[in-house]
């Protein structure tokens, strides 16, 4: 049986993972368009910032975006004096740090869908009198949609397990930022081991099966190509 503080830490980071893949979702699918379709010289700085994440340690991420939010920083100052609350050791500030940390889990399998998209395609939208924006929903969307869903699960799975950022900038406040991650740690610290394997299974189990969604679904559409 789980806690009440570990169905909480649940919650909590069941919340902050959907909130994070619906907001890279909004954000990151234009971005990947962008930069599966431009010739920008700009373009190979762009993609390697987004792919930082990948080999910067998460404590340094989390640290970078401590200092940078903090109450007495630039961007506190300005959010206190609209009247704001502050995003260190908040919500808020979590999903900032999980949609920078998961950005190009969503990103990089979107962009790669766009850029497989063959040209004649939309060539023949265009042909067709629809407008740069038409091409993009009426076209683009749709042959990009294993690409985005792919996007989609490896954000939610990878800010499932995030701890290093969300520790820098949330901390532990049981209810507001302990997340399932943070919990396990707490657990282990107390040597309570048998509660950090009740959370440790589940986010084990919860991992697999969307990674199982994910080669099943690549392997349905590899059979449908062929037939």
């Amino acid at each position: 049986m789980l806690s009440e503080s570990d169905y909480t830490a649940l919650w909590l980071t069941f919340r902050l993972a959907v909130t994070t893949t619906l907001l890279l979702l909004l954000l990151g699918t234009p971005l990947a368009w962008w930069l599966a379709r431009t010739r920008s010289r700009w373009k190979s700085l762009l993609d390697a910032t987004i792919a930082l994440p990948l080999v910067l340690p998460p404590t340094v991420l989390g640290f970078y975006l401590l200092v940078f939010l903090r109450p007495d920083g630039f961007v506190g100052r300005l959010i206190d004096g609209l009247g704001g609350e502050s995003l260190v050791f908040s919500f808020t500030g979590l999903v900032i740090g999980s949609m920078i940390y998961s950005l190009p889990f969503v990103v990089q399998p979107i962009q790669n869908a766009f850029a497989s998209i063959e040209d004649h395609h939309l060539e023949v939208a265009s042909s067709l009198g629809r407008s740069p924006r038409q091409r993009f929903f009426e076209v683009a969307l749709p042959l990009a949609r294993p690409g985005i869903l792919t996007g989609a699960v490896l954000g939610f799975a990878h800010t499932l397990g995030e701890f290093g950022v969300v520790l820098m900038i949330g901390g532990n406040i049981p209810g507001s930022t302990r997340v399932v991650s943070i919990a396990i740690y707490d657990h282990v610290e107390s040597l309570d081991y048998d509660a950090a394997h009740r959370l440790s299974a589940i986010l084990l189990v919860l991992s697999f099966l969307l990674l199982v969604a994910i080669y099943s679904s690549q392997k349905r559409r590899g059979l449908s190509t062929i037939r």
